[in-house]
């Protein structure tokens, strides 16, 4: 197998690849035209980023400066709203449900490297998906981690660093992140 077959197969890869770093920078490209875009013409924007993402709902808003690893592998539903400084490492899938918004200088990371040095030294990686459900608010300087599922009408409070999978209508803070409370479902609480 090549290095990006493995990749794409969810194996241990070699990021230094030359086609594996191809496909890193034509996402480079791709973010800095978002970025260079001006921020009032959200119609330009809206083009890029459908140029640049696997998918995009309706009413798609993302505040530069937005930086991605590849860009295809990011599946957002409608009303999506990122804020300044959001960053989204998918060497592997990342699929964010409908009626999400993500605060500032947030990372959501598909990939993680050895925990060896040699692993390390040789430039090795792998990605686990990252998977948001609907209705779900990201604070400000938030990490998720690769392999990360978090469920429906979740908040993850400012600062946190998400681990493990978290579970539907609840608010998760910390670090690591845990559940601080659960909310009832029909009434918004």
């Amino acid at each position: 197998m090549t290095e990006l077959e493995k990749l794409d197969a969810g194996l241990e890869y070699c990021f230094f690849d030359d086609e594996v770093v191809a496909r890193k920078e034509n996402a480079l490209k791709g973010c800095a035209k978002f970025n260079a875009i001006d921020p009032a013409d959200y119609d330009a924007q809206l083009v890029a980023i459908k140029e640049l993402f696997g998918s995009a709902g309706k009413n798609v808003y993302i505040q530069p400066n937005f930086n991605c690893d590849y860009g295809k592998n990011i599946h957002v539903g409608e009303d999506f709203l990122t804020n300044y400084n959001v960053t989204i490492l998918d060497i592997a899938p990342v699929h964010i449900g409908n009626y999400c918004m993500i605060g500032p200088n947030t990372l959501i990371t598909t990939v993680g490297h050895p925990l060896t040095p040699k692993g390390r030294r040789e430039k090795k990686a792998y990605g686990k998906p990252v998977k948001i459900g609907d209705d779900v608010w990201i604070g400000g300087n938030c990490t998720i981690l690769p392999g990360v599922t978090i469920g429906n009408n979740v908040i993850v409070a400012a600062g946190a660093v998400v681990t493990k999978d978290v579970p539907d209508n609840c608010v998760v803070a910390g670090v690591p992140a845990r559940k601080i409370k659960d909310f009832v479902t029909d009434t918004g609480e």
